[in-house]
């Protein structure tokens, strides 16, 4: 058997270097502006008439606002073909978002999340993959299909099924299926964890580390986190990019499973494919986490670098809407989403048992 490097997905969102690149994405970089712009006015809207008439009302956050405006134009009006360029860019706009979002983490933050909630971690990535492989087989998918969901929930959905696609050498069709659940199951936590958490009275921490842990993709993970709190939009970031950290050594695990059989191939240099795996906006993070424990940035700045992030995530929140296609999502069939919804609501209750179960361990 031949030994071969395995193949280099490109992310969504690059590709756009060359001036053309630049242009033809401008159209959709202002979409996703518009309507990550309508969410923030639509959030202090609300809020305003309810000062001014002294009512109650529900604090939905532009992130929410952001998604179900993209999600509305999607499904009804579509986006034309001038927009797909810019609109793809929300996964690079996610990434610079994190990355700026590091500025709000000083090292002793990241100390905070503790061994033990890096321990949980781990345990969240073997239940993951070990329930979703068991489920798979259940329902008679196709093993690789299996893989993929298995990847996807138990590392950062969406990113890690791209990147393990190429790895294992998995069908367009195979991956499509696993995009399409763990996306459709991404919409519902939003709605789902921030209701459940204030129902049981979860702790920002324990709320944030829950998201991180259940969660799969981070644009999902980081907007359930920030319709609770900002300090539980931390706790789910920072155990989020754990999970993330592992895409590497997960996908070339599998890529090495899959070279046992005749139709794939080996990985000639693994630190090499460690290296083209790994999230590396992850860096990004700990780096501009780690120049703010220093005390580099002023307190102006940091403000600064703050909004930065935030105008970022109104990009990205926008995107996820606008990509999200329910009408796609029905033509995959049935089989692939009740495993991943199965998979998930299981991992999702398992997570929250473990947390609840550990929550004197956390600090509060």
């Amino acid at each position: 058997m031949s030994e071969v490097t395995a193949p280099a997905e490109k992310p969504a969102g690059e590709g756009h270097a060359d001036g053309r690149g630049l242009i033809a994405a401008i159209p959709g970089l202002l979409l996703l502006f518009l309507i990550g712009y309508a969410g923030k006015i639509t959030e202090q809207s609300i809020a305003k008439y309810g000062k001014a008439h002294h009512l109650t009302l529900p604090n939905i956050e532009y992130v929410l606002w952001a998604i179900l405006f993209g999600l509305i134009i999607s499904n009804t009006l579509g986006v034309p073909k001038i927009f797909k360029a810019g609109v793809a860019t929300y996964e690079l706009w996610l990434k610079v978002g994190i990355i700026l979002l590091g500025a709000r983490f000083l090292l002793g933050d990241v100390v905070k999340l503790g061994g033990f909630s890096l321990v949980l971690v781990a345990i969240e990535l073997a239940i993951s993959i070990a329930l979703m492989t068991w489920l798979g087989k259940k329902f008679n998918l196709t093993p690789k299909l299996t893989s993929l969901l298995a990847i996807g929930s138990s590392i950062c959905g969406v990113s890690a099924i791209i990147a393990a696609k190429g790895a294992i050498e998995a069908d367009d069709e195979e991956a499509s299926y696993a995009i399409a659940a763990i996306l459709a199951l991404g919409a519902i936590s939003l709605l789902l964890f921030p209701l459940i958490g204030h129902a049981l009275g979860m702790t920002d921490h324990a709320y944030g580390l829950w998201v991180g842990l259940a969660v799969d993709n981070t644009a999902e993970a980081t907007a359930a986190g920030a319709l609770y709190s900002d300090a539980a939009q931390k706790f789910a970031v920072i155990a989020k990019t754990t999970r993330n950290a592992t895409i590497g050594f997960v996908v070339l695990g599998y890529a090495l499973h899959w070279a046992s059989h005749a139709k794939s191939q080996l990985v000639a240099n693994r630190g090499q494919f460690l290296w083209q795996k790994f999230p590396k906006f992850v860096l990004g993070f700990i780096i501009v986490s780690a120049l703010a424990t220093v005390g580099v940035f002023s307190k102006p700045q940091l403000e600064n670098i703050g909004n930065l992030s935030r105008w970022a995530f109104l990009l990205t929140f926008a995107g996820v809407g606008l990509q999200t296609d329910l009408r796609q999502m029905r033509k995959q069939g049935f089989r692939p989403f009740v495993v991943g919804a199965v998979g998930e609501i299981a991992i999702a209750a398992i997570t929250l048992i473990i947390v609840m179960a550990s929550a004197r361990y956390l600090p509060k």
